[in-house]
């Protein structure tokens, strides 16, 4: 008889996150999720049995809490075998419009509190030999656009971070999987999940019509978060996950320009590249 697999996601209140909850519990699965707020998630969720689902308020910028969080859904489930990083906000504007503060908020919340997550529960997962940790990067983070660049700069970091960590934890058979969707209907694009700068300096007219084309495009995106959902429970479930998996077919076509430019970059590049060996 195979039992459930558990699941931990954090930010779970609204977006992909919450989308992705009631996808699990449907199926069958047990659930513990986070949000600043317990109560408001259980609204949006709706009546689960408590056996399958756990509501947890956590503040991701608190290891304790993070700690708190992990332990209080071991003693109500016994195990994790899935945990998703999904909290996190986009933010639009140049690197000199945006306040220092605001830099350091959103590497905490995208940043810091993913990696806080990971600590957390590997101890967890190594004991169990087994594990499954699920990354939330963007293609932003490996495709840059104007206007994206603090922004980029977290997902960058989530990527990497999700690298190393997967050849770490390899020999104690625990799969990483950093995910890059491009655009989704999730409301990543309204107030609730993007910071815009206050200020605004003449000039970077590249940064402003970026800017507007996005905004203008929400509801617009061609990303299904229904289907991404379904995908993340697919990847669980697979013997051989991806390292990474740009999602969206707009994710795809941007990657793919970039390999090629990158590729063509290097070898354009080479023999200053290698030139800088002793002789």
């Amino acid at each position: 008889m195979n039992i459930p697999k558990v699941w931990y996601i954090t930010g779970a209140s609204q977006g992909l996150g919450l989308i992705l909850v009631k996808k699990l519990l449907k199926n069958g699965y047990r659930v513990a999720a986070t949000s600043r707020d317990a109560s408001t998630l259980s609204k949006a969720v709706g009546q689960i049995a408590r056996d399958r689902f756990l509501p947890l308020a956590a503040d991701l910028n608190n290891l304790a809490s993070i700690d708190e969080s992990i332990q209080q859904t071991l003693t109500a489930f016994g195990r994790i075998d899935v945990a998703v990083n999904n909290a996190g906000y986009g933010m639009a504007g140049t690197a000199e419009e945006i306040a220092e503060q605001d830099i350091r908020n959103i590497f905490n919340v995208n940043v810091l509190a993913t990696m806080g997550v990971v600590k957390s529960v590997l101890p967890v997962m190594r004991s169990q030999r087994s594990g499954y940790i699920i990354n939330i990067g963007s293609v932003a983070g490996f495709v840059g656009a104007p206007g994206w660049s603090v922004y980029s700069a977290t997902k960058a970091a989530v990527a990497a971070f999700s690298e190393v960590i997967a050849l770490d934890v390899k020999e104690f058979g625990i799969k990483v999987t950093v995910v890059e969707p491009s655009g989704f209907r999730t409301g990543f694009l309204t107030a609730k999940s993007l910071a815009l700068t206050d200020t605004s300096i003449e000039g970077y007219e590249a940064v402003r019509n970026t800017r507007d084309r996005y905004l203008s495009a929400n509801g617009q995106q061609p990303g299904d978060p229904e289907r991404a959902a379904e995908i993340f429970i697919e990847l669980a479930e697979s013997k051989e996950p991806p390292m990474h998996l740009f999602l969206g077919s707009d994710a795809y076509k941007r990657a793919s320009e970039k390999l090629a430019a990158l590729t063509a970059e290097l070898e354009r590049w080479k023999s200053m590249t290698i030139g800088a060996d002793f002789k």
